[in-house]
């Protein structure tokens, strides 16, 4: 009966996890909203974002653009815990940590090494159609850069 009583609470632990991050208002595609957006010289943009669940993770993918135009890909998988986690496909950056502040609001930094190279908030809107990136940084040649990106969701 005990063994019974364990294995239906851990399904239900689970169940509960997987709902969570199902109804997570980050989850989806999003396109940036040029017009709404400002965005530093030096630094690029980043116009569809995918947020998914892997098991127990969250999978963060990129594409847009460098500063000189080119496309970039990123990709990076990790836990919404704080912890640095490696992204692929980013120069400036060799892990990144996200950290949930709210229901609606996320902490991101990006390190490069031990060094800091970007900080910020990513916040989704009370209806859930759009969300709000900002960050500050140095780019790959010491310029400080801030922007601030709006998407809206698919």
């Amino acid at each position: 009966m005990k063994a019974r009583t364990a294995a239906l609470t851990l399904a239900l632990c689970f169940l509960g996890a997987v709902v969570c991050f199902a109804q997570s208002p980050f989850m989806g595609s999003w396109t940036l909203n040029e017009a709404k957006s400002k965005f530093s010289p030096s630094s690029g943009k980043i116009t569809k974002a995918v947020w998914e669940t892997v098991g127990e993770d969250v999978k963060l993918t990129t594409d847009g653009v460098d500063a000189a135009g080119n496309p970039t890909h990123t990709e990076w998988t990790g836990k919404l815990d704080g912890r640095y986690y490696p992204i692929s496909g980013n120069p400036l950056a060799e892990t990144m940590s996200l950290t949930r502040s709210g229901s609606r609001t996320i902490v991101i930094r990006q390190r490069k090494g031990k060094k800091l190279m970007l900080s910020g908030r990513i916040v989704v809107s009370a209806d859930g159609k759009t969300r709000t990136v900002t960050v500050h940084g140095t780019d790959s040649s010491g310029k400080k850069f801030h922007s601030m990106a709006v998407y809206d969701k698919e």
